[in-house]
C-alpha cells in the first residue's frame, strides 16, 4: 500500500509515494492556477508511471492521501475570494476596519490602510447584546436580523460571517442567525464567529471570521473538484488536508475552518523538516524552502516549531494557531528588473507557471531568477524536470541581457547581478527570523529544499556565517514528503479571564475537559492513539498582551496545581523577554487544548549501501567569479559515506545543488547531502 503526499505550489505540483517498506518515489507537474485539481492528476498520473503502474492502479493501493493547498492563500493575496456580507452587533460594523488603532508599519505616514475584505455597505447592524459573562442585555431582535438578512441577499454575497460581541461566552445568538440564513440565505457559506476562533478580543475574532468566510467556497470548490477527481480515478480513502499548525484534518473540517489551511502548504515544509530532524539528529534547524514563487523560512528549536496566533497575512491579522513561518517573494519564477533609479530588484513579482520564466518558452519575456541561473550555467537546460522540459537558454540570455542593457553592464554581470540580489532578500529574511527574535543563526543548520533552494543555499549561509547545510534528497518536494509525517489535529480555546489565584484549579480542569471531549468527538471513530497537550494563555495584570504557557508534564490533580502554573508562567516570561514581576498578579486569559490523532509513522527509507567514490559522468562549465568546468554528480546515485569537495554540482531529475570552492560534501546514510562550509 502506498501513501502519498500532494503539495500544489505557484509554479509546480510536488508529489510524493511512500511505500510499506519506506521508499519514497517523486514527481512534479506543472500546477495548473486555472483549477488546481488538473495539475493534481497529471502529477498522480506521472507518479504511476514512475512506479510502472497505471493511475487506476496506484489509486486502488493508496491507504491516504495527504494534501498542502495554496488556494486559501492565493484567494486572500489576490484578492479573488467571496463576496463577503458581514453581520454583528449594532455599533460594532467597524471593527475590522479600526482594527486596532495600528499600521504594521506605524512610522510609515504615507503606509495606506488595507482595504477592508467587507466594504462598509455590506457590513450590517443587528439588534443583540451578549454581556462579557454571558448573561443577555439585548435579546436577538427578529425584525433587525430579517432586515439585514434581505439586504445581503439584495447584495447577492456568497458568503456571510456572523461576528456578534462576547459571543465566545454565549454563541446562543449566533447559532439563532445561522438557523436563519439556512431558511433566508440558503445557499451563502456561513462563518460563525463562535465556531471559528470563540476566544476574547474581537477584533481578531471578528477579522479571522471573516477571512474564513471569504476563502471558504473556493476552498470547499477546489476541494469538491479534487475529491470528484480523485474518486473517479478510482481512490477509496479519505483526503487529509493540511492545516496552518502543523496538523491534518478531513476535507468537511478544513472547509468549516477554512482560516486554518491558509498556512497549509509551507507547513507541510515544517512538518518534513521536524522529520529531518529527528533523522540527522540535528534539532537546531532554519528551514530554507525556496520554490518558483516564493520562498519560507522558519526555525526550529530542538526539532519544533514555534506556533503564532498573531499572523498578518494580506493585511489581514489571523489569529488562528499557525506555524510561525515567513514569506518571501523570492523563487524562480521571481522577476528581475531595474527601477527608475539603475537599481536591480528581485520580485516579489514572479513570472509564477504561466507564462513562467523566458526560458520556458511558454511567452514568457521577463528575466527571472531561472533565467539567470540558466545564464549562469548552474541549469542543465537538457535536463529539465529530468528532461521531460526543455529549457532554451537563448531566450534566457535575451531576457537577462535587456536587465543588463538597463544596467550597463555585461549578460553574465547581470545575472550574477540577479543571483546575488535575490539571496541578499532571502539572509535578510532568515535574519527576521532568527537575529531580530534573540536567536544567533550561527548556531543553526540550513536545511534546504524546494525545488530552487540547491542553487542559493550555500552563498545564503555564507551571509549569514553558517556553517553546515543539510539537503535531503527528496529536497525539491520535502512539504509533499512532509505531510505524510503529521498526525490528526483539532485545536480548541475557551476564554477565562480572572487573575490566577481567584479561578481556582477546578474552574481550570472543567475548561480543559470540555474541550478535550470537543477534540475527541471531532475525532469520532479514530481508533489510534490520542494525544492531547495543553497550554494557557497568561499575562501581568497591567499588560494588554499575553503569552502562551505550556503545560506539559504538570499533573492539574497534584496540590498547589496553580502555584506551579505561575512559576511556569514566571520563567516563560523571563525565557521570552528577559525579566519577570513576582510581585505582579497574574491573570489567566485563554486555555488552550490541542487533540492529536497520532497516524501511524512515515517508514524510514531503507539506508542505502555504501560504495566505492561517486563516479564523474560528465562535467559542467559555470560562472562561480569566474568561467571554470565542474563535476556533475547524480544526486540519486551518490554512494553514503562518500567525502566529496566543491566546486561541484549534484543534479537529479527534480533539483540541482551547486556547491561552491571551500565547501565538502558528506554524503548520509539515506543519500543526503551534508555540506560543511
Amino acid at each position: 500500500m502506498y501513501r502519498i503526499g500532494i503539495d500544489v505550489g505557484g509554479t509546480f505540483t510536488d508529489l510524493v509515494a511512500v511505500d510499506d517498506a519506506g521508499r519514497v518515489t517523486l514527481a512534479k507537474s506543472a500546477s495548473t492556477p486555472a483549477d488546481p485539481s488538473v495539475g493534481v492528476m497529471d502529477g498522480l498520473a506521472i507518479l504511476a508511471a514512475s512506479l510502472g503502474r497505471d493511475l487506476a492502479e496506484l489509486l486502488g493501493d493508496t491507504e491516504r492521501v495527504v494534501h498542502g493547498t495554496t488556494v486559501a492563500t492565493n484567494a486572500l493575496l489576490e484578492r479573488k475570494g467571496a463576496r463577503v456580507g458581514m453581520l454583528t452587533t449594532e455599533g460594532h460594523r467597524d471593527v475590522v476596519e479600526m482594527r486596532e488603532g495600528l499600521k504594521e508599519d506605524r512610522y510609515n505616514i504615507r503606509m495606506p490602510p488595507p482595504v477592508p475584505l467587507v466594504p462598509r455597505a455590506r457590513r450590517l447592524d443587528v439588534k443583540e447584546r451578549m454581556r462579557h459573562d454571558g448573561t443577555v442585555e439585548v435579546k436577538l431582535d427578529r425584525r433587525s436580523l430579517d432586515a439585514a438578512i434581505g439586504n445581503l441577499k439584495n447584495s447577492s454575497v456568497d458568503a456571510v460571517a456572523v461576528c456578534y460581541l462576547h459571543s465566545y461566552r454565549d454563541p446562543r445568538h449566533e447559532r439563532l442567525t445561522a438557523e436563519r440564513l439556512a431558511r433566508l440565505l440558503p445557499d451563502a457559506h456561513v462563518s460563525l464567529s463562535s465556531d471559528v476562533l470563540p476566544q476574547v478580543k474581537e477584533f481578531e475574532r471578528f477579522g479571522t471570521t471573516v477571512v474564513n468566510a471569504y476563502v471558504g467556497p473556493a476552498l470547499s470548490r477546489y476541494l469538491g473538484r479534487l475529491g470528484d477527481r480523485l474518486r473517479s480515478g478510482g481512490y477509496r480513502g479519505d483526503v487529509l488536508i493540511m492545516q496552518s499548525h502543523g496538523g491534518v484534518a478531513p476535507i468537511a473540517e478544513s472547509v468549516r475552518l477554512a482560516a486554518g489551511a491558509v498556512l497549509s502548504g509551507p507547513a507541510g515544509g515544517i512538518a518534513g523538516s521536524r522529520y529531518c530532524a529527528r533523522l540527522v539528529g540535528e534539532g537546531d534547524l532554519v528551514t530554507f524552502d525556496m520554490g518558483g514563487t516564493s520562498t519560507d523560512i522558519a526555525l526550529l528549536d530542538g526539532g519544533e516549531p514555534s506556533l503564532s496566533g498573531e499572523r498578518m497575512l494580506a493585511g489581514m491579522k489571523l489569529a488562528l494557531p499557525s506555524i510561525d513561518i515567513h514569506t518571501l517573494g523570492a523563487g524562480g519564477g521571481s522577476i528581475a528588473r531595474v527601477d527608475a533609479g539603475g537599481i536591480l530588484q528581485v520580485g516579489p513579482e514572479s513570472a509564477g507557471a504561466d507564462p513562467g520564466p523566458a526560458c520556458y518558452g511558454k511567452g514568457g519575456t521577463a528575466a527571472t531568477v531561472t533565467d539567470a541561473n540558466v545564464v549562469l550555467g548552474f541549469l542543465d537546460p537538457d535536463n529539465f524536470l529530468g528532461g521531460r522540459t526543455r529549457l532554451d537558454p537563448e531566450r534566457a540570455r535575451q531576457a537577462v541581457g535587456e536587465v543588463a542593457a538597463g544596467l550597463g553592464t555585461t549578460l553574465v554581470a547581470a545575472a550574477e547581478g540577479v543571483h546575488r540580489v535575490v539571496n541578499t532578500n532571502m539572509a535578510e529574511g532568515i535574519r527576521l527570523v532568527s537575529v531580530r527574535r534573540g536567536a544567533d543563526p550561527r548556531r543553526f543548520a540550513l536545511l534546504a529544499f524546494g525545488g530552487a533552494a540547491g542553487l542559493h543555499v550555500t552563498d545564503v549561509a555564507r551571509m549569514l556565517e553558517i556553517t553546515r547545510v543539510i539537503v535531503p534528497r527528496v529536497a525539491s518536494v520535502l512539504s509533499a514528503w512532509g505531510m505524510l509525517a503529521t498526525d490528526l489535529r483539532y485545536e480548541l480555546v475557551r476564554t477565562h479571564v480572572g487573575e490566577i489565584g481567584r479561578v481556582g484549579p477546578d474552574t481550570v480542569r472543567r475548561l480543559f475537559a470540555e474541550m478535550e471531549a470537543e477534540g475527541r468527538a471531532r475525532l469520532g471513530a479514530f481508533a489510534g492513539h490520542i494525544a492531547v497537550r495543553r497550554s494557557l494563555d497568561m499575562r501581568y495584570g497591567e499588560q494588554i498582551f499575553e503569552i502562551q504557557v505550556p503545560l506539559a508534564g504538570l499533573d492539574l490533580d497534584a496540590p498547589d496545581p496553580m502555584d506551579r502554573i505561575t512559576e511556569r508562567f514566571h520563567r516563560r516570561h523571563e525565557e521570552l523577554y528577559t525579566y519577570s514581576a513576582l510581585d505582579q498578579d497574574v491573570v489567566l486569559v485563554n486555555a488552550r487544548v490541542a487533540v492529536v490523532g497520532e497516524l501511524p509513522t512515515l517508514p524510514s527509507e531503507p539506508p542505502r549501501e555504501a560504495g566505492g567514490a561517486a563516479a564523474l559522468p560528465r562535467s559542467r562549465r559555470v560562472y562561480l567569479g569566474r568561467w571554470i568546468d565542474v563535476p556533475v554528480y547524480d544526486f540519486e546515485t551518490l554512494s553514503p559515506g562518500a567525502d566529496l569537495k566543491g566546486p561541484a554540482i549534484f543534479e537529479s531529475a527534480t533539483t540541482t545543488v551547486v556547491v561552491r570552492e571551500d565547501e565538502r560534501v558528506r554524503v548520509t546514510s539515506h543519500g543526503w547531502l551534508d555540506i560543511r562550509l
